[in-house]
């Protein structure tokens, strides 16, 4: 089992990236993959960023969303304030919401694993495949 964090998607997304043979390497060895509707909103606003074509952006989520081998949670008021509390506990750590969200997500699923980039993974206790 593997999330699927808004870093890894970017790197399978640029083919220019060092990382894209790796990330989807990895991607296809999973089993079960997940990931979470903040990390879909993270993913548009840092693609618009770095100037991927919106079309392109659109057709990969797309196909992320229709896949039958990626589930998404669609953050709940529940989760959203577990990820806010596990946030206030770590005051001393830079993580973002939607990293609280993944690394709270990660332990309710017993998921050990994320296809990202972000240190903050390994901070948070898990394993970072890229």
């Amino acid at each position: 089992m593997m999330l699927l964090d808004t870093s890894g998607l970017l790197c399978m997304m640029d083919r220019k990236d060092t990382r894209f043979t790796k990330a989807h390497e990895f991607f296809l060895a999973a089993d079960e993959k997940w990931t979470h509707s903040y990390v879909i909103a993270e993913l548009v606003a840092l693609a618009t960023a770095r100037g991927f074509l919106r079309s392109h952006l659109f057709e990969f989520i797309a196909a992320l969303q229709d896949s039958s081998e990626v589930e998404v949670v669609m953050v709940d008021k529940d989760l959203h304030h577990a990820a806010l509390a596990r946030l206030r506990q770590r005051l001393d750590m830079e993580w973002s919401l939607c990293d609280a969200v993944s690394f709270v997500l990660m332990e309710r699923l017993d998921i050990r694993e994320a296809l990202t980039t972000d240190h903050h993974f390994e901070q948070a206790g898990f394993v970072r495949l890229l």
